[in-house]
């Protein structure tokens, strides 16, 4: 059985909005990079997780968000040919992109459940904060991997379904906290 992480930079009060830059839609964008002292062993978790990623999944509006920048991107070059699950209801076939890999779009939590029971290891799940909480409602995220920022944002996108559904026990696999107030936060659910 296949794991689904969902990876991902977070503000202390579960926010995963515009992390990179105002261009995302946040009025805060650009948290991550634009008021702490960068820390390189706080991205550890970044160069840790490309050893365990078989497999990327996006939502649509994460995927058409990363498509025309990863391919090209040297910091994203380790991911370029790897499979890629796009979740999407409305996203057609030739709107995919060429030369980043196979590329398979999903249409369901059905065929996201199915995916997991197939052969393979860990697919990352990037971005994509509606996919992330869609699937943690459903029960099928099986790992948070999080770097956690000392900043709050208030409103925004979080991975963390709302619905009112039974509690979900998490067990902390790793943590370590940087000079630089950012965490790194490592759980595993448990189902």
């Amino acid at each position: 059985m296949r794991r689904l992480v969902y990876t991902g930079f977070m503000s202390l009060d579960g926010v995963v909005d515009s992390p990179g830059g105002p261009g995302e839609g946040h009025r805060s964008g650009g948290w991550v990079v634009n008021d702490l002292t960068f820390v390189p062993e706080a991205w550890s978790l970044k160069g840790e997780e490309l050893a365990d990623t078989t497999a990327l999944m996006f939502g649509r509006r994460s995927y058409e968000a990363f498509a025309p920048v990863w391919p090209g991107s040297e910091d994203h070059a380790d991911y370029k040919d790897l499979p890629k699950y796009v979740v999407s209801t409305t996203l057609s076939e030739d709107a995919l992109v060429d030369g980043w890999g196979p590329m398979t779009i999903l249409r369901s939590t059905e065929d996201i459940a199915a995916l997991k029971q197939s052969e393979g290891g860990a697919i990352f799940i990037h971005g994509s904060a509606e996919l992330a909480a869609g699937l943690s409602d459903a029960g099928l995220i099986d790992q948070y991997n999080l770097l956690v920022f000392p900043v709050l944002l208030g409103a925004g996108k979080s991975p963390f379904g709302r619905a009112d559904r039974e509690k979900q026990l998490l067990t902390l696999r790793e943590s370590e906290s940087y000079s630089n107030g950012i965490l790194k936060l490592v759980y595993d659910v448990r189902h």
